[in-house]
């Protein structure tokens, strides 16, 4: 059987808690010079002319890694995940997502989690360098800064990693 040495391995701390997604290759390397030990396997054997592996989905560290309280980073991407790559005036998926500066930079809005918004294409040409109110345009939710929980950070991995949700869910 081939695999995809490519394919997402969840990296869980000496905890249990969920750290880092890396790939099968990477994880065997750690599996083998014994910095982590595999939790779940189930996705066949790699085999190399020596050995035989199975195949890691979930690996848990050896040792305990000390590390910063996560941030989710704002970026375009988090952006229109956290708002579901839906317009925030209208509703609508657009195929093309926007960003839109809720207060507009020219009138001292800033670039923040809480003034930036997913919207289409239309409705962000609408509004213009104007605020919603000059407009008549409501938001459907205020935008905030998502929450930096391992369910979200690792959330959207869990619709092709069904095994991953009990490890993920309680962090």
């Amino acid at each position: 059987m081939s695999f995809d040495l490519s394919a997402p391995v969840l990296v869980l701390n000496a905890n249990f808690e969920p750290i880092h997604v890396c790939n099968i290759r990477r994880a065997i390397g750690l599996i083998v010079s014994e910095k982590a030990t595999m939790v779940l396997d189930g996705r066949g054997i790699i085999r190399t002319v020596r050995q035989e592996f199975p195949a890691p989905s979930i690996i848990r560290l050896s040792r305990m890694i000390k590390r910063p309280r996560p941030v989710v980073k704002l970026n375009k991407h988090e952006i229109f995940r956290r708002d579901n790559y839906t317009c925030q005036y209208c509703g609508i998926r657009p195929a093309r997502p926007t960003l839109d500066h809720v207060v507009p930079r020219r009138l001292g809005g800033k670039h923040t989690w809480e003034n930036l918004v997913t919207a289409c294409p239309a409705c962000n040409h609408k509004k213009g360098g104007r605020t919603p109110e000059q407009v008549n345009m409501t938001l459907l939710r205020k935008p905030v800064r998502p929450p930096a929980s391992a369910k979200y950070r690792f959330g959207r991995y869990l619709n092709r990693f069904e095994e991953w949700s009990e490890f993920i869910e309680g962090w």
